[in-house]
């Protein structure tokens, strides 16, 4: 019979790293949700947030791409249609922003989808309907 330890071991799947650069972006992407949720705070639209989070990230010069379209393989077949990220940043990290009062846990499945169907590591899930932003990023990485 195998020890807690050795059971652990086994069923933990070795992941590389995230490179420095990543994580570096990551800081950037968190201290920009910051600043929009501290000058706008809770109980605006979705959209409003997206657009001035862009800004935020524009400010510190990094580059991002909102409304991404990505086609799904499935079956060998490829569809156009279907999957849309909210921001995707510097075309490695994808951020989904929420501006709802009650969680679902359906938003970590659809970001975990997103990094499993687009090849990326790393992801937020950014809520703005909080009244500690802090208590609304998840980080998730893959």
């Amino acid at each position: 019979m195998e020890s807690k330890d050795e059971l652990k071991n086994r069923n933990q799947t070795n992941f590389e790293p995230i490179p420095d650069e990543l994580n570096i972006l990551g800081k950037q992407i968190v201290d920009a949700a910051y600043t929009v949720h501290k000058n706008l705070g809770p109980g605006l639209l979705e959209k409003i947030y997206e657009i001035c989070f862009c800004y935020e990230l524009e400010k510190r010069g990094v580059k991002y791409s909102r409304q991404v379209e990505i086609p799904v393989k499935y079956d060998n077949m490829t569809f156009s249609e279907g999957l849309r990220l909210d921001v995707l940043v510097e075309h490695t990290v994808i951020c989904e922003l929420k501006a709802l009062d009650n969680v679902n846990s359906v938003w970590e499945a659809q970001i975990l989808s997103q990094l499993k169907i687009t090849g990326k590591r790393l992801g937020y899930l950014i809520n703005f309907n909080v009244v500690n932003i802090g208590q609304g990023i998840r980080r998730f990485v893959l």
